[in-house]
């Protein structure tokens, strides 16, 4: 089962080269973004990050969607979760960047070319203004998204897993693992 799921994130790589098309639907688009934004898994289930999902002349490629953290919710768990207050905006960040994952992985199944961009904050109150967002709401990445218009680059170099994973065993000897790259 495991499979099918590693295959697509072997396969999922950044395309730049996007035109301002679409193989499917709007209201696809969205089903999707409300099915990641609801289902991924979020720490102490806070469900702290929002979409804003800009569509067709709102963007240069098709569309993006800007990932943000809404810091009233950290700050509410900071309070109810006092043992963790300083950790509670890092596990944001971990959040966030599993519905981009999430979300890019999925985009990327229907059709689309996808890039991550993470050019804030200087864009941060430029959108704040033009889209009337919570000063409130920290933005952490852009998916950009369109139909390629081209093959994204799937040469890839890899540090040997070897020398990023090591296994303890019942022993508690810690070795590097072993196994295919």
């Amino acid at each position: 089962m495991a499979e099918r799921f590693l295959t697509q994130i072997k396969s999922r790589r950044t395309c730049y080269s996007v035109e301002r098309k679409s193989p499917i639907s709007e209201a696809r688009i969205l089903e999707i973004a409300r099915d990641i934004i609801k289902h991924t898994p979020s720490s102490f289930n806070c469900q702290s990050t929002r979409f804003i999902i800009l569509l067709r002349d709102e963007h240069a490629g098709y569309g993006t969607v800007l990932l943000y953290e809404d810091l009233d919710v950290i700050r509410g768990y900071q309070v109810r979760f006092p043992r963790f207050k300083r950790h509670l905006p890092d596990f944001s960040e971990h959040n966030n960047a599993m519905q981009a994952f999430n979300l890019w992985t999925a985009l990327q199944l229907e059709g689309f070319g996808c890039n991550l961009q993470h050019v804030n904050p200087i864009v941060d109150q430029r959108i704040v203004s033009e889209w009337n967002v919570s000063p409130d709401w920290s933005l952490k990445a852009q998916l950009v998204f369109g139909s390629p218009t081209g093959e994204p680059n799937h040469q890839k170099t890899f540090t040997p897993t070897e020398d990023r994973i090591f296994v303890h065993d019942m022993d508690g000897e810690m070795a590097k693992s072993s196994g295919a790259q």
